[in-house]
């Protein structure tokens, strides 16, 4: 399955960090790629790919990327048209565990991940519009949670992401090999 995320409206400086944990989270649990709209951050870009340069980044398409498209309307449509189903992350949409096994059958995943107010015609060019809690929560943590249940919990036993730096489990202390 290819699963690329979209980073819906980032704001500098506002989003800086939320954005850089969403390409954390993506890369960490097993998304191909992240493709973000707003304000154009090539902070954030070279922070991604410093961090596969190091840690690496497979992916079933190859390394883990980042992009950048101007508009989240076109960047839906684009990918819409290569096969992706958009799924759209948001507290009102339908429970996860409802529509997992649907969006399972799906070859490619396009997972949209907001920021500040969605735009309605965003939850129109979804195919789902997939809560994991209709409370308040962290769009990071959605996006964790929907990606282990994608991945059935692969993710957790850890890729082999083939970087320069790895962590040897510890109970105390850090320790690399």
């Amino acid at each position: 399955m290819e699963i690329i995320v979209l980073r819906l409206c980032h704001r500098l400086p506002r989003d800086e960090r939320i954005s850089t944990h969403v390409a954390l989270v993506a890369r960490a649990f097993g998304a191909d790629s992240l493709i973000y709209t707003g304000q154009h951050d090539s902070g954030l870009e070279e922070s991604v790919k410093r961090i596969c340069e190091r840690w690496g980044g497979k992916t079933s398409s190859g390394n883990f990327s980042v992009s950048y498209e101007k508009s989240p309307r076109s960047a839906i449509r684009k990918m819409k048209k290569q096969g992706f189903a958009a799924v759209h992350l948001t507290m009102y949409g339908i429970p996860l565990q409802e529509k997992l096994k649907k969006m399972k059958a799906n070859e490619k995943l396009l997972l949209i991940v907001g920021s500040g107010q969605v735009p309605k015609e965003i939850y129109g060019l979804a195919d789902f519009n997939i809560s994991v809690t209709n409370q308040p929560h962290s769009e990071v943590a959605a996006l964790a949670i929907i990606l282990d249940r994608l991945m059935q919990g692969k993710e957790l036993s850890g890729f082999d992401f083939k970087g320069k730096l790895r962590i040897r489990p510890s109970e105390k202390g850090k320790e690399f090999y």
